[in-house]
């Protein structure tokens, strides 16, 4: 039957188990009592044994031991339990002995006589256990007679059906005990799982402050908490950057569709010449290309983003691929008669299209900033566990308060020359995106009217 509480299922393990555990205890204990009684009975019978054989070694023969038995009785009378038989050994095996009222002599023909002792357990008419010992001795007078002594283990068989009682008696409460003890232990065991409960109820979209708190909780669910505060805290990073990213891709788009609905307005206000619509049209052409560039990024930032990218991964040239970026911008080098190096070889694993992409971006970057005749220096170097590619360009350089800021999306280190250069904003924050899915990282040395260094940093193959 399956419960539905994980308390109530625990518990009933740990119930079951306990009873299980005692049961076995129970039998343990039966078994070792009934052993140790064995045993005291056996000790018992080779005392006495060892008695009677004294006797009979002080003198006795067959005719004193029927005529003056009393050395032997006083061995036996006084103790209830104790039978004694003393059997010639002549071919009729004369009962020479015999103390107590328990029948013996149907023993004489199933105990076979040995020098050694010898013992047997047998139940008498009544279904009483007895304990006989057996055991050829020999008389003073080197004659050899069989003694046979007997034990009824009726207290001992008390003793056991007592326990036995008391063990049935006692069991069910002690079971009963166990089930709530495990109940509660458990019950208290599970309390901090409600803290997790009342967390999570509390947890919205629009709410990720509440955090577990970790105090007097158990190493297991201690950690677990860990893990779920961390989880909380990059939902909440995350929502915080996507509601950042909204309000920030808003921004971006109102400015061109502003612009290009005042311009729309504008010029059907009243009536114009051709010229004046061509000029129009192609200005809102630019803030489309734009706006058009914006979403063809932001795609490929949710493209990036997905961790099914790296399906398509594979060992990749980095001076190759450079090589190829190169080539694409030689016009524009050309143009501002930049010279453009690469130096050393490396391979990395990931995808070619968006390395190349990465690059294009810092590249872009460098011959935009770059003064005219400048030389910008391409460079993949290993070292440790990792490959980097470095694009390294002389121009005015960035402020050391912008470096932290230069991967975001839409930030710009001056907004109205990169949107006069027709530049979105995030370019350098899918290069971060890039590298990320990459298990790589990003970074950028600067200094102001001197030289500025981006690197992308691979873990290496």
């Amino acid at each position: 039957m399956k419960t539905g509480s994980l308390s109530m299922r625990l518990g009933l393990t740990v119930s079951l188990m306990g009873a299980g555990l005692v049961l076995l205890l129970a039998t343990l204990a039966y078994l070792a009592l009934t052993h140790e009684l064995e045993k005291l009975a056996r000790k018992g019978l080779e005392s006495k044994m060892e008695q009677i054989q004294h006797s009979l070694s002080q003198g006795l023969d067959a005719h004193a031991i029927r005529g003056r038995p009393h050395s032997l009785m006083d061995l036996v009378i006084g103790h209830d339990n104790f039978y004694l038989t003393i059997v010639g050994t002549a071919p009729d095996e004369t009962v020479l002995l015999s103390i107590g009222a328990k029948p013996q002599e149907p023993l004489l023909t199933n105990f076979t006589p040995r020098e050694t002792l010898g013992y047997l357990n047998w139940a008498d008419s009544n279904g009483n256990q007895v304990l006989s010992a057996s055991s050829l001795m020999r008389l003073a007078s080197g004659e050899r007679v069989r003694v046979l002594l007997s034990l009824d283990r009726m207290d001992d068989q008390a003793l056991l059906s007592a326990y036995l009682r008391a063990t049935v008696i006692a069991l069910p409460m002690l079971l009963m005990l166990i089930g709530m003890g495990a109940w509660w232990l458990v019950q208290r065991g599970l309390a901090p799982l409600k803290q997790f409960s009342h967390v999570a109820a509390k947890v919205t979209t629009q709410d990720l402050t509440h955090r577990l708190s970790v105090d007097n909780l158990p190493k297991e669910l201690g950690e677990l908490a860990q893990g779920f505060n961390v989880m909380l805290n990059r939902l909440d990073a995350g929502v915080q950057q996507l509601s950042q990213f909204s309000d920030d891709l808003a921004h971006e788009l109102r400015a061109p569709l502003t612009n290009l609905m005042g311009k729309a307005q504008l010029t059907l206000s009243r009536q114009r010449p051709p010229d004046e619509y061509k000029a129009v049209l192609e200005s809102n052409t630019e803030e489309l290309e734009r706006l058009a560039r914006i979403v063809s990024d932001m795609l490929f930032l949710a493209q990036v983003s997905h961790p099914a990218a790296r399906a398509s991964f594979t060992a990749v040239s980095l001076a190759d691929e450079a090589h190829r970026v190169m080539d694409l911008f030689a016009l524009s080098a050309e143009d501002k008669q930049l010279a453009l190096t690469l130096s050393g070889e490396a391979l990395v694993n990931g995808d070619r299209l968006m390395i190349q992409r990465a690059l294009s971006n810092l590249l872009s970057n460098a011959i935009r900033h770059s003064p005219a005749g400048a030389h910008i220096s391409l460079r993949v170097e290993a070292y440790g566990n990792s490959v980097s590619l470095s694009v390294s360009n002389p121009g005015p350089g960035i402020e050391a308060h912008h470096l932290p800021h230069l991967f975001e999306r839409f930030y710009r280190v001056d907004s109205s020359r990169a949107r006069t250069e027709g530049g979105t904003g995030l370019g350098l924050a899918i290069v971060r995106s890039i590298m990320t899915l990459h298990q790589g990282q990003t970074d950028v040395r600067s200094s102001p009217g001197a030289f500025t260094v981006f690197r992308l940093v691979f873990p290496q193959v």
